[in-house]
């Protein structure tokens, strides 16, 4: 067997192949050993040697604990711990086992499910929070530190093809699904020996994209592939995120939708010098064409760039640089392909909106003990993303509304994004979620729930009024409540299920 320096004095391992997570890493350390691959703004940093080395120590201790190849290693970490969430990914991937990212604000019962969901041979931690019990054993990730001395031997040989994580989705529709990514899958695209490296112009990109989302995991893959280390921001809020921009003269920045919102209301531009960013890439949901159009104004030296995917499809996706001209659209394939279908599978003509589907090159993904789920989803190539949307006549995606947010009231179908986008329009809102409430007549009609800016009195009337002017009379809520913050998931997303409940709930 061919054997490569690990980075470790008197150490050696198996070399992995190029295309899986850790040979991404193996590659880096020997080309960039003291480049900084991933930093925090509490201070923490971590370079490719680091990385490699400490991921090594921890994979032979994962072997000692017995540790087999397959078996599934929570991992369980926040923000403020990105550097030893990604040394350890990296370590169970050495052990040829098989990584499930959670965040650590994920409550316990939550936990639980989806260790026992997976089957969870261990648990590594980033602290002392006590976490759910269980068949499997749990160890923080200093203790499992503390057992690193010896010599690794032979580490187990790791191809494309073998599993590399179980990513469980958001649960914004239903109970969270495990979805399997192998290798080849994760590191697809990446172009290990490049001289020009993604991200180039820039040292650093920032994200605060919690562990155990799918964004999160774009960010580890740009942490191993691009010219750019990641720095993370451990606590969102809108003057940390743009104070750091301005301090590090931040290149490239990803956020979420509703980051994008909340960067935009506090009026950061008004007060950081946002001149640096030369990428603002947004993903996990549809950018509204609003926002859009304040972030180019907001970030004016910055590309601005709407990404589509999704934790089944990835790394299928569409960009889309905002074009004020195509306001709705998401792109075109930038990696894979795009294909609108009718109920039969058959792509329907432009124009005439139906099921979206991505596809990719790469191995493609699955859900973890769920056949039936997974022939509903992965279909001979296609991933059903449960959108329904529609391509122009020159191939650029644009969604209606998530499958089950469609409302159907009476004879018609309102869109809740096309709801959404039209009130964010008004200066008083800041955030809204759009819903179907039951209707003893209509079946179904639109309700709100709004988050204001604060900076003058709210009138849902009059939100009603500005209403007129954008969208049909069966698309104006009917229903309006203001709220303090839109319950979230940990991508960003809101929770219709608990808006719905909102709005249901006795005044």
């Amino acid at each position: 067997m061919h054997r490569a320096r690990s980075g470790v004095p008197g150490q050696s391992i198996a070399r992995p192949a190029e295309r899986t997570v850790h040979g991404l890493l193996e590659i880096r350390s020997q080309a960039q050993p003291d480049r900084v691959a991933i930093s925090t703004d509490a201070g923490q940093s971590l370079t490719f040697a680091d990385w490699q080395a400490r991921s090594t120590a921890l994979a032979t201790v994962l072997l000692r604990r017995g540790v087999g190849r397959g078996d599934r290693v929570g991992l369980r970490f926040g923000l403020r711990d990105w550097p030893r969430f990604a040394i350890g990914y990296c370590a169970v991937a050495m052990a040829g086992a098989v990584a499930v990212p959670v965040s650590d604000r994920q409550p316990a019962e939550a936990l639980r499910h989806i260790l026992t969901h997976c089957g969870a041979a261990g648990l590594i931690t980033g602290d002392d929070t006590d976490a759910p019990g269980g068949p499997w054993w749990t160890a923080g990730a200093d203790e499992l530190a503390a057992e690193t001395a010896g010599d690794p031997g032979e580490l187990p040989q790791v191809t494309a093809a073998d599993l590399a994580q179980v990513l469980y989705t958001s649960g914004t529709t239903g109970r969270p699904k495990g979805v399997l990514a192998a290798h080849g899958n994760i590191t697809h695209g990446t172009r290990p020996t490049a001289r020009h490296r993604p991200l180039a112009h820039s040292e650093e990109f920032l994200h605060s994209f919690a562990v155990g989302t799918n964004a999160g995991q774009t960010m580890l893959v740009n942490a191993l592939d691009a010219h750019a280390g990641a720095l993370v921001a451990t606590h969102f809020t809108p003057g940390r995120f743009a104070r750091l921009i301005e301090q590090r003269a931040v290149g490239s920045v990803f956020v979420v939708p509703a980051m994008a919102a909340e960067l935009l209301h506090a009026e950061v531009h008004t007060r950081f010098d946002l001149s640096s960013v030369r990428l603002l890439g947004s993903t996990a949901a549809a950018l509204p064409p609003s926002v859009a159009t304040a972030l180019t104004g907001a970030f004016p030296n910055a590309t601005v760039v709407n990404y589509y995917t999704s934790t089944e499809a990835a790394p299928a996706q569409t960009a889309m640089i905002y074009d004020p001209q195509r306001p709705t659209a998401l792109g075109r394939a930038a990696q894979g392909s795009v294909m609108v279908s009718g109920p039969d599978g058959h792509p329907l003509p432009p124009g005439e909106p139906g099921d979206v589907h991505l596809r990719s090159a790469a191995h493609q993904r699955s859900y973890y003990r769920d056949a039936e789920a997974s022939a509903a989803v992965f279909r001979t190539g296609w991933i059903r993303m449960g959108d329904v949307g529609y391509l122009d006549e020159d191939g650029y995606l644009h969604l209606v509304d998530r499958e089950s947010d469609v409302i159907k009231s009476g004879a018609h179908k309102v869109s809740t994004l096309q709801v959404e986008a039209a009130a964010l329009e008004h200066p008083a809102v800041a955030a809204i979620a759009v819903v179907g409430l039951p209707h003893p007549v209509l079946g179904m009609s639109v309700g709100a729930a709004v988050v204001t800016t604060g900076e003058a009195a709210f009138d849902p009337a009059a939100l009603r009024a500005f209403l007129t002017e954008r969208l049909a009379a069966h698309e104006i809520p009917t229903r309006i409540v203001t709220i303090d913050a839109l319950p979230r998931n940990e991508g960003g997303k809101p929770l219709k299920r608990a808006v719905r409940d909102l709005l249901t709930a006795p005044a």
